[in-house]
This record gives structure tokens, C-alpha cells and sequence, in this order.
């Protein structure tokens, strides 16, 4: 046998044989986005919004912080963590409250609005198309922002096509699709509901003149029939390829997939176990996709007295840092008091991580030896959650070149 002659043509004969693999795989799994993802979103019904919603909200947030937590003590002992670990980042809270409270903006034209006369509906889209119209001239429209419309189900999916062609008719300007520009499919039960949405969008963009694929959309997973198929299979992985592209996102819905389990009213809640498997299956599915994950809500919004705000600020600041421990940096708030709660984890659970990343990443990047041998996917990880605690404002891209030499470029290379 001559090695050469053999290795060769074996190279030849499984170049041949996986080529359509390979290339199946770069298009379906092209990594993970580096780009900001917003830490949450809000999602207000259609008939509650106005054009100062951002602000009024953010103001809301910082009369609670001043009324129950007027400093970082009281703010520790809201939410059972250190004084220490609170105080650098409590001016932060405040700053984020006034500057950019609300990161991304849901208008709700599904459960949280409910079925009205079409007459309604459309009077209400054209007031909430006029209120962020208002936030952008402003200043205040939040960096992501768009509607929720009534789900593909035979009984609402006339009136959600209505809703959703009249949104794009309204924001498409000259075919041209603003940025931060999102929508949500809810309660979706299909794969062809996914492929549906895809076809409505390429319908949609040659009629307004917007380029092709430039406008995406969110699948919300809130129904069984999105994580199992009747044949056993994982339905949401199908989705995520059944859109074509264009799904940016897989969110869950707490409420509507535990109530479809059997659930009981008192234990659905984000961190029941149904509720894990669901996200479980959701995570395996949108891995490397560049398809996105966000965690539901909690529905506990007590604020009326000092101790029903810290006992909601506690409970909800340890769902969020369960998620992220998770690896789902993304969930929904329902009240403005949920806004510090979400910035004091997020920022809590960056900030914890920062120095040993800091420090594993730049003895990774030297080869130095020390107590933990990282190998590239650990490095991926490592400067992926630095970049993630630039973004979301729990320390500086100065912060990180001081400790590791890495600037945002190198970063971004080593997530590669």
C-alpha cells in the first residue's frame, strides 16, 4: 500500500461524501451572535400604551428605589445579598433607570389585550404606530421595540395578519425596515405556522418594498405542541430552520405552557420543572443557530408596601439569576418594578464573573499555566460574558482591556 496514494484519495472520497454536509451545517448552524441582546423584555397590552411609557416607567422604577431602597443597605437587604456587592452597582440601577430603562418594548396585541371589535383594534394600532413615532423623535424609544399579534390558530389568524400587516405598513418607511424593528409569533402549535410566518414576510417586504429576509420575527413557545410533536420529535427544532432565517429568538411563555401541562394556578412559575424541560429543549434546539433564548415572567408584582416590594424584589432577582446561571440572558418583566430587580442581578451576576474571567481569559490568551488549563470552547464562553457585561452596562470595555489586553475586537475573535 502507498500511504500517500491512500490518504489522498481518502481525503478525495470524504470531501466528495460529506460536501452537502458540510455545507448544510454552515448554513444551519453558523454560531452564536456576538451582537447586544437585550436583557429582557417588557410587554405592555395595546390599549395601556402612551408615548411616554419608557419614561413613565423608568420614573416608576426610581420612586420605588427611592421610597423602599433609598441606598444600596437598604437595597442589600431587599434582595438578601452583601452591602459590598451592592454598592458599586446601585448608582449604576439609578443611571440605567433614567438613561435607558426599558431595552426592548413589547406592544401586546394578544392574551394581555384580548379580542376586541376589529374597529377597536385598529384604533388602538394607530395609537400605539402614533406613540413610537413619539418615543423615537423623542429619544426615549427603546433600542429593540415592536408587537406581539394574535397567534396563526384558525380563530384569531385573520385578525393577527390584519394587525401585523397594518404595524409594517405603518413602520416600513419607503422600504426601508427600522432598526430594532421585532415581532413575536405567539402560541405557535406548528412547524407550517413558522413556515407561514416566513412566506407572510417575503409577501410583505415585495409589497413595501423592503429588501428580502430584512425583517425577522420571535417564536414564542408556550404550547406542549412546540417542544413535542405527534411523532416524538422536538417540534421548536424544526422551527427554528422552518423560518428560513428569520427567526431571531425562541420565548417562553411561562403561563400559557404550564396551565397547558396541567400546572396548577399557585406553582406555575419559570423555575417549575416542566418549565426547565421545556427551556431545556428550546436551549438544544437554538444552539450554534444564532437563534436566541429569552425565559418567561414571574407574575408576582406586589410594590405596595416596603415588604412587598423586597419580598418581590428577592424572588424575582433570583429567578433572573437562575436563568443566567443557566445560560439564558434574556426574560419578560411585567412592572416597572421589575426593572431593578432585572438590572441588580444582571449587574450582580456580570460583576461576580469578571475578575475570574478576566483572569482565566488572560492566562488563556498568554498560555499561562495555573490551576484551571481552559481549552477554546471555555475561552469562547469566557469572553462571550465579558462582551455580555459590556453591553448590558455592568462594567466597561476599559474595565476589561485593563485586566486581560483584550480589546473589543479580540474579544469578539475569541467568541469565534
Amino acid at each position: 500500500m502507498d500511504p500517500s496514494a491512500t490518504i489522498t484519495a481518502l481525503q478525495r472520497q470524504l470531501d466528495a461524501t460529506l460536501h452537502e454536509a458540510d455545507a448544510d451545517l454552515a448554513a444551519r448552524y453558523p454560531g452564536d451572535r456576538t451582537d447586544r441582546q437585550p436583557i429582557h423584555t417588557v410587554y405592555v397590552p395595546a390599549d395601556r400604551v402612551s408615548s411616554d411609557l419608557p419614561r413613565a416607567w423608568g420614573d416608576e422604577a426610581l420612586r420605588l428605589l427611592a421610597d423602599y431602597a433609598p441606598d444600596a443597605a437598604h437595597l442589600a437587604a431587599a434582595l438578601g445579598e452583601p452591602v459590598a456587592d451592592i454598592e458599586p452597582i446601585y448608582p449604576l440601577i439609578a443611571a440605567k433607570l433614567q438613561r435607558e430603562p426599558i431595552e426592548d418594548l413589547r406592544i401586546d396585541f394578544e392574551d394581555g389585550y384580548g379580542r376586541r371589535p376589529d374597529a377597536v383594534e385598529d384604533a388602538d394600532l394607530e395609537r400605539c404606530l402614533s406613540a413610537y413615532a413619539d418615543q423615537r423623535a423623542e429619544g426615549i424609544r427603546p433600542p429593540w421595540w415592536g408587537i406581539r399579534f394574535k397567534s396563526f390558530e384558525a380563530p384569531t389568524r385573520d385578525r393577527g395578519i390584519a394587525t401585523l400587516v397594518g404595524f409594517l405598513a405603518g413602520v416600513v418607511d419607503n422600504g426601508q425596515v427600522p432598526t430594532g424593528l421585532t415581532l413575536t409569533l405567539p402560541k405557535v402549535t406548528s412547524v407550517p405556522q413558522v413556515s407561514a410566518m416566513a412566506d407572510a414576510l417575503d409577501a410583505l417586504e415585495e409589497a413595501l418594498g423592503a429588501p428580502a429576509g430584512s425583517i425577522g420575527f420571535e417564536v414564542q413557545v408556550e404550547t406542549a405542541q412546540a417542544i413535542m410533536a405527534p411523532d416524538g420529535t422536538a417540534a421548536v427544532a424544526a422551527m427554528v430552520h422552518a423560518g428560513r432565517g428569520r427567526v431571531t429568538s425562541l420565548h417562553y411563555g411561562t403561563f400559557d405552557y404550564s396551565a397547558g401541562l396541567g400546572i396548577a394556578a399557585a406553582y406555575q412559575s419559570l423555575d417549575h420543572p416542566v418549565a426547565d424541560h421545556a427551556k431545556n429543549v428550546m436551549q438544544v434546539a437554538a444552539a450554534q443557530t444564532g437563534v436566541r433564548l429569552s425565559d418567561g415572567s414571574t407574575n408576582v408584582v406586589a410594590f405596595g408596601t416596603a415588604e412587598q416590594a423586597f419580598a418581590t424584589w428577592r424572588l424575582h432577582a433570583g429567578l433572573v439569576q437562575r436563568s443566567l446561571m443557566r445560560g439564558i440572558y434574556q426574560g419578560w418583566d411585567m412592572a416597572p418594578g421589575h426593572l431593578v430587580s432585572r438590572y441588580a442581578a444582571t449587574y450582580l451576576f456580570f460583576r461576580r464573573a469578571f475578575d475570574p474571567a478576566c483572569a482565566r481569559l488572560a492566562a488563556y490568551v498568554q498560555r499561562i499555566e495555573g490551576d484551571v488549563m481552559d481549552e477554546p470552547a471555555t475561552a469562547r464562553m469566557l469572553s462571550s460574558a465579558l462582551l455580555r457585561g459590556i453591553a448590558c452596562g455592568a462594567f466597561s470595555q476599559d474595565d476589561v482591556t485593563s485586566k486581560t489586553g483584550l480589546d473589543e475586537a479580540a474579544l469578539t475573535g475569541l467568541t469565534r
